[in-house]
């Protein structure tokens, strides 16, 4: 049975994070906070996990899981050919809304679907999301709705879509508007903005002045 915490409650919130972070390492599913929308994860490193969230959202390997992780630091062990341009773009917009698509260090053992060895990463700014990624560390998150469906601004509207699917429902009230991430490539010589989401091409544009935009 599916179990939720209020995390505007710091009791409850500390017992949800010590069970979701647990929840995970069993290779289970959790839903969490973040400061786009709510987010279903997994384990990065577990195919198993992995394929269960895409099998929970109705999702094809096609579109495989974005990876959240808690510090940039914790890039170095994740991509390679990662360019000064590119961590300019993380000290100017991490944590927050921006994912980056970067090559992935050809050592790791993961499977997050038809990735074409890339990753794309982002650091939340939400202190929920955050605890649990550093309690934890890399995971797969995707937004916690059917496919087809809309993303949720609240706990109520992904339990009602994903039900017992979900080990760990932590509640962290409302998000805010729901603007996905702006979603920039850097695996080439010239950052490529590939969707435009909360941060405009003009704000990335003061950081990366050469950005283009993708088709």
């Amino acid at each position: 049975m599916a179990r939720r915490y209020d995390c505007t409650d710091a009791t409850d919130r500390r017992s949800g994070l010590r069970e979701a972070a647990s929840a995970v390492r069993r290779r289970e599913l959790v839903v969490l906070p973040t400061d786009t929308v709510y987010g279903i994860g997994a384990d990065a490193f577990s195919a198993e996990a992995v394929g269960d969230l895409l099998e929970a959202k109705g999702r094809g390997r096609g579109m495989p899981s974005p990876v959240l992780v808690g510090s940039p630091n914790t890039l170095h062990g994740l991509v390679t050919d990662f360019s000064e341009l590119a961590w300019e773009l993380v000290d100017a917009f991490w944590p927050g809304a921006l994912t980056l698509v970067a090559n992935h260090q050809p050592s790791l053992t993961w499977d997050l679907g038809e990735t074409r060895g890339t990753v794309a990463v982002r650091m939340p700014l939400h202190p929920v999301a955050l605890e649990l990624l550093t309690e934890f560390g890399p995971m797969a998150v995707s937004s916690a709705n059917l496919t087809g469906h809309p993303a949720p601004q609240d706990c109520d509207a992904a339990q009602e879509m994903l039900g017992e699917s979900v080990s760990v429902y932590l509640d962290g009230g409302p998000t805010a508007e729901p603007v996905p991430s702006s979603i920039v490539d850097v695996t080439g010589r010239v950052p490529v903005l590939l969707r435009a989401g909360a941060i405009s091409a003009e704000e990335l544009r003061k950081v990366v002045p050469d950005l283009e935009v993708g088709n």
